[in-house]
């Protein structure tokens, strides 16, 4: 007697064929994978990569708006700050207008860091957008899925 909970392996095969968040962690890894190995030069990972590019701005953001851009939770965030400011890449200060705020800068050894590791970036993100057949739509429908930039 089967149990009532039983899922037929058809709907696994379903599930593993054509699960868009399973195929999306999958492809989110691999791409994670190879930029943290090219990356490895500059002294970052693909993570650091991004969290320091999104303080790349004129004007220093708050925690608030860099989590929101990231797709993190404030914590998280917090967490992935701690490494770069111990490294001397980051710094945080009160915001003057508001002091509940904290407000996330590069500072010129970030900067630095950020500038070695874009050359890098810019190369490994061209050969993969060379392999894929149409890598405005794929951007244009991750972009869509994620509920980004509106």
């Amino acid at each position: 007697m089967k149990p009532f909970f039983d899922v037929p392996f058809e709907t696994t095969l379903r599930v593993r064929d054509t699960c868009l968040c399973l195929h999306a962690q999958r492809a989110a890894r691999a791409l994670a994978r190879r930029f943290d190995i090219a990356l490895k030069p500059a002294g970052i990972t693909n993570g650091q990569f991004s969290l320091l590019m999104s303080l790349n701005r004129p004007q220093p953001p708050n925690l608030g708006s860099v989590a929101a851009l990231l797709a993190m939770d404030r914590t998280t965030l917090t967490a992935n700050i701690k490494p770069l400011e111990r490294r001397g890449l980051i710094e945080t200060a009160t915001d003057t207008k508001d002091k509940r705020m904290r407000l996330l800068r590069l500072t010129d050894a970030g900067r630095a860091v950020l500038a070695s590791a874009t050359p890098i970036w810019e190369r490994v993100h061209a050969e993969i957008e060379a392999g894929l057949e149409s890598p405005d739509a794929l951007r244009a429908g991750l972009i869509a899925l994620s509920g980004a930039f509106g």
